[in-house]
């Protein structure tokens, strides 16, 4: 059999471009209309008129994302030795009042006084303007651009200038329990399911740092406007490690990825507004360029994982954030981006969030969110500390009393001078409460220590599935010509593809090759293929089907593959059309090395395979 069947068929092209799109004809809505046609993903509830920022993975797109999933599961959870875990998508209120996600999640809100649509009012000035992180700015200087650059509604063109810009928290609320519920919240992010369960997670993890937990899961935030398909959605699965360290004595293994290169796009270049330049890792961490050699590291570690699932890395680069970008957490912070449609779009956050997490939940709940750090010789140290005279201090103070003698010890240990004088000051609830020292009972004790407990501080990288799959599909989105015709294939590598063979019977009216097909569908199903079955159509117009969603190979039984012996098929190959004769005893064994990583050329090297 040769590649003249392809010329039986021509690719089907795009009907509706503007699907989850913002319109036009870009790449984005031609990939955005192949994957509504092709199952990969659409607008959710389209019956009842869709719902904005509300998207449905179809059979094609969950098995690309969840092999995404498996594929970041393998090197940031399995391979690096990390534990997982699976924390409710809902979660009470106090946990996000101790993260800060009610105070410092907010984006910044413009609506319209005619038609009452509500926008994003950065985005609007990016859109009108070179701005491109308008997010850094402040609300103020926002509603000033909109006026001086004369923005209108986007929807109906009425002025916005003098608009008030306001914040709008993103947080989903509902309430957890009938009657008089409890607050909560769906979550924003992963990451608090783990923060919060660090007391148990340390004893898994035997006390002993630096230890990593990871989670994939969906993270919900109320956008004041979905846009681009999978790049701006209000329900969305995001892929997190936090890796916990001790800031004194970990480090990472650096020399593992010491000589990767990573394309750098630094905050001073931004001011500058200058370029990107490309750094090795260790290079980046000797000069200072990334601060901390953990973010370096695992720069280093997920470039490879990125050009590996199939990201071009000719549209990849590495973003640090402008300090008035940054997330309430973090104290450094670097993006991952990938270029789609002639913007950046921020793929995976990498982010130093130091202790904050883990000091706000353990002064929300009093639970123990430290690891006790051994010494290695024990140490005799001096340590300041009061013993209140409690008989004296309940009658003065009544109720406050335990917080006086709470404040009289966290002002010891900080501050053992202020019990010099007769009389020491402490504050309490916004008020001042003074009482003697003698009744304070301050104290130098000498003590041997073998240990002390810390908070450790936490490195997050944390990768959006959606917009990665979204990448995926770009990147790989290609067209060529066969045989005089255009074709259209997604060119994802073969781990990732949905589907990773389709098995063709040659015709479909001759019972013998259907019967043939059928066996050897379900022999490499058997084996742990992701194999599809067709026999609808002119066998080009097959082929064609299987290109366009990727399917990294073709498995075609024909005439002689009953008539001659030994059994043989047809294998044909996604990128170059190429064609090779497998026998049928050998076929698993072919798929499986393809699949695996094995070049079809390499394949035509083997004894048994003959090309066509």
């Amino acid at each position: 059999m040769s590649r003249e069947d392809d010329r039986q068929a021509s690719a089907e092209r795009p009907s509706d471009p503007t699907l989850l799109t913002d319109g036009g004809t870009s790449e984005l809505a031609t990939v955005a209309e192949l994957a509504k046609r092709r199952g990969f993903f659409f607008q959710t509830a389209e019956s009842y008129g869709g719902v904005g920022g509300l998207v449905t993975y179809g059979p094609q797109g969950s098995a690309l994302k969840r092999n995404i999933e498996d594929r970041w599961r393998d090197r940031f959870v399995t391979r690096a030795g990390n534990m997982e875990l699976s924390a409710p998508d809902v979660m009470p209120e106090p946990v996000f009042e101790a993260s800060g996600h009610l105070d410092g999640f907010d984006d910044m809100i413009v609506e319209c006084p005619e038609c009452e649509t509500a926008h994003r009012a950065d985005h609007l000035v990016e859109d009108s303007s070179e701005h491109e992180d308008a997010e850094a700015l402040g609300i103020e200087q926002i509603g000033e651009l909109i006026g001086e650059l004369e923005i209108a509604c986007p929807d109906c063109g009425t002025a916005l200038a003098g608009e008030s810009v306001d914040e709008f928290n993103l947080m989903f609320g509902t309430d957890i329990g009938p009657g008089s519920s409890q607050p909560g919240y769906l979550r924003p992010e992963t990451a608090q399911g783990i923060f919060t369960e660090f007391p148990r997670l340390k004893e898994y993890a035997r006390g002993k740092l630096p230890f990593g937990v990871a989670q994939i899961g969906d993270a919900y935030r109320n956008e004041i406007a979905p846009r681009r398909g999978l790049i701006r959605v209000r329900a969305f699965t995001q892929a997190e490690l936090e890796q916990f360290i001790d800031p004194e004595e970990d480090e990472p293994a650096i020399e593992a990825v010491a000589d990767v290169e990573l394309p750098l796009y630094t905050a001073p270049a931004q001011a500058d507004e200058g370029g990107q330049e490309t750094y090795t890792v260790r290079k980046a961490v000797e000069e200072g360029v990334i601060e901390s050699a953990w973010i370096a590291y695992y720069l280093g570690l997920a470039r490879d994982w990125y050009e590996a699932i199939g990201i071009d890395m000719d549209r990849f680069r590495y973003r640090q954030h402008k300090a008035g970008e940054r997330a309430h957490y973090a104290a450094d912070c670097w993006d991952a981006e990938t270029e789609l449609d002639g913007e950046w779009v921020e793929v995976t956050g990498f982010a130093y969030r130091s202790d904050y997490d883990l000091t706000n939940h353990a002064a929300a709940t009093g639970d123990g969110f430290t690891v006790f750090k051994q010494y290695d010789e024990p140490k005799t140290v001096e340590r300041p500390g009061v013993d209140p005279d409690m008989s004296t201090l309940g009658p003065e103070f009544g109720g406050d009393a335990s917080a006086v003698a709470d404040a009289l010890a966290s002002l010891a240990a900080s501050e053992p001078d202020a019990f010099t004088g007769d009389t020491v000051t402490v504050e309490i609830g916004g008020d001042s409460a003074t009482v003697a020292t003698d009744v304070a009972n301050f104290a130098v004790e000498t003590v041997t220590e073998t240990g002390e407990h810390i908070t450790p501080h936490v490195v997050e990288p944390s990768f959006g599935i959606g917009r990665l799959f979204y990448s995926v599909l770009v990147h790989s989105y290609e067209t060529d010509e066969v045989d005089g015709e255009e074709r259209t294939y997604l060119s994802v590598p073969a781990e990732l593809a949905p589907t990773f063979a389709c098995v063709v019977p040659l015709v479909s009216n001759e019972p013998a090759l259907v019967e043939q097909a059928e066996q050897i569908r379900d022999q490499l199903r058997d084996a742990g293929l992701e194999v599809a079955y067709d026999e609808s159509g002119a066998i080009g117009r097959r082929y064609r089907r299987q290109d366009e969603i990727g399917t990294p190979v073709c498995v075609t039984v024909d005439h002689e593959s009953i008539e001659e012996e030994p059994t043989s098929v047809t294998v044909r190959d996604r990128d170059t059309t190429a064609q090779a004769r497998v026998p049928v005893t050998e076929l698993r064994d072919c798929l499986l090395a393809l699949r695996a990583g094995t070049s079809f050329s390499d394949l035509l090297d083997r004894d048994a395979v003959t090309p066509v």
